[in-house]
């Protein structure tokens, strides 16, 4: 008698508060899986109940996800399908779910994502800051010297930042990020996404932390909250360029300042003219 064939893991995302946010895609394997492994089965039974999706579930949360593993992988290697689903958003993004998919993996059974919300990604294309670069950090640490030594070690981080925060703590996280990045760096608060309550505001710390500080409406519900990058550092040659075509500008046209900088300094023409450009236009 040959082995069964296994079944798929599928890595469903979920909506973040609207309802409506989730995929057709996503429904539809929720109602073919055979088991649904959510990470709160209360929690998400009004999602399943709203969509009339009435496959079994079973919990997987941080506190069973070792021994819950073990249980998965052998319904699959039974050829059984599963879900896996998060209370909100995209499984495994600071939520359980990186044990299971690892074992399953290793076992060789195909793991399939059904994309769709996830906070962060909402929040920094609303926000207004770089997108092109950033580093998402979870949650930063509930004690004070705890946080602040973790902040430190960003000041010179030029990716945007991104941090999942308490409401309880983001007060006090925003002060801390405004003694560390200083009141003048850009940031947003984003909070209850999708939600009736929802709010993005982009603006300097000391004007976000004032804001949060004064309106105790803006310390509840979930938070995501993003913090600029640094300005890259210049360095020597760009120094040394900057210097040059700071006085060959006023004489003659950035094509030639571009190309006498170049020879002079032994630097790229193209990083020289685009430069030239930039100090042109100031």
């Amino acid at each position: 008698m040959t082995d069964p064939t296994p079944g798929i893991l599928y890595i469903v995302a979920t909506p973040i508060g609207n309802l409506a946010d989730i995929s057709f895609r996503a429904v539809e394997t929720l109602n073919q899986v055979n088991l649904i492994a959510a990470e709160d089965t209360r929690h998400s039974k009004y999602l399943l109940t709203h969509y009339q999706i009435a496959t079994p579930t079973i919990s997987l949360h941080e506190h069973n996800e070792q021994q819950r593993s073990d249980v998965l992988l052998q319904k699959l290697q039974a050829g059984e399908s599963i879900a896996l689903i998060s209370d909100a958003g995209t499984p495994l993004i600071n939520d359980p779910g990186y044990r299971l998919v690892t074992r399953v993996i290793e076992a060789g059974i195909q793991v399939v994502p059904i994309p769709g919300c996830s906070a962060l990604i909402a929040a920094l294309s609303a926000a207004g800051l770089a997108s092109n670069r950033f580093a998402f950090e979870g949650f930063l640490p509930p004690k004070v010297f705890a946080r602040q030594h973790t902040l430190q070690q960003f000041i010179h981080e030029t990716r945007t930042l991104i941090f999942y925060e308490s409401p309880k703590r983001i007060a006090a996280t925003l002060q801390d990020c405004q003694q560390i990045f200083g009141p003048d760096r850009q940031a947003t608060l984003a909070r209850e996404l999708t939600k009736i309550h929802e709010t993005i505001k982009t603006a300097p710390l000391a004007v976000l932390t004032e804001w949060v500080t004064n309106d105790l409406n803006q310390q509840k519900g979930e938070i995501v909250l993003l913090i600029a990058g640094a300005p890259a550092a210049i360095t020597a040659d760009e120094q040394a360029m900057q210097q040059l075509l700071t006085l060959l500008l006023p004489e003659m046209s950035v094509k030639k300042a571009a190309a006498i900088t170049a020879q002079w300094l032994s630097v790229s023409k193209n990083a020289a003219y685009q430069l030239a450009l930039k100090l042109q236009q100031k």
